[in-house]
């Protein structure tokens, strides 16, 4: 999926640069691991946004795909997540769909959706974030920008699906 993946990676920087969005590239060791990269990028989990992929199943027939983004020092919620949508079931994606979905592997899933049949949802505490984190599709390279151009370009639905901090 290496073609792909800078592919991404390419999409994200024409979208930034034809947005005018203040952004910092990041060149760090290869790293996918949220505590990890933080580490090397040098500032709080909490600054940064971690992307999970799931399945929600509202009902027997239908299927959605949702990204969730959360602070990256917190869990997807799952039952919040559930409730939002009516849904009988709420899971981690398989690996294969969460790549063709995100359209980057796992350890660097923009907080952005280039797939239509992938729903962005966004925790309000990301978007609240002055300066907000992310791997830029590539496990070496990581973006910085803030929580409200994030939300400015990228349109997630904002709703509260962050579980507490982790200890």
């Amino acid at each position: 999926m290496p073609d792909s993946t800078y592919d991404t990676y390419d999409r994200l920087i024409s979208l930034l640069d034809s947005s005018s969005i203040d952004y910092r590239l990041i060149d760090h060791e290869p790293e996918g691991s949220t505590e990890a990269v933080c580490a090397l990028r040098g500032h709080p989990a909490a600054e940064a946004a971690k992307c999970i992929v799931l399945r929600v199943k509202v009902d027997r027939r239908t299927t959605r795909h949702v990204l969730a983004v959360v602070p990256g020092d917190r869990r997807v919620d799952l039952d919040a997540v559930r409730t939002l949508f009516a849904a009988r079931y709420v899971g981690f994606s398989d690996a294969e769909t969460a790549e063709r979905l995100a359209r980057a592997v796992p350890g660097t899933v923009l907080p952005f959706s280039f797939d239509p049949d992938l729903e962005l949802l966004a925790d309000p505490d990301v978007v609240a974030q002055p300066k907000l984190y992310f791997n830029a599709a590539r496990l070496d390279r990581s973006l910085l920008i803030s929580g409200a151009d994030y939300e400015r370009l990228a349109k997630p639905r904002i709703e509260r699906v962050a579980g507490p901090a982790e200890v």
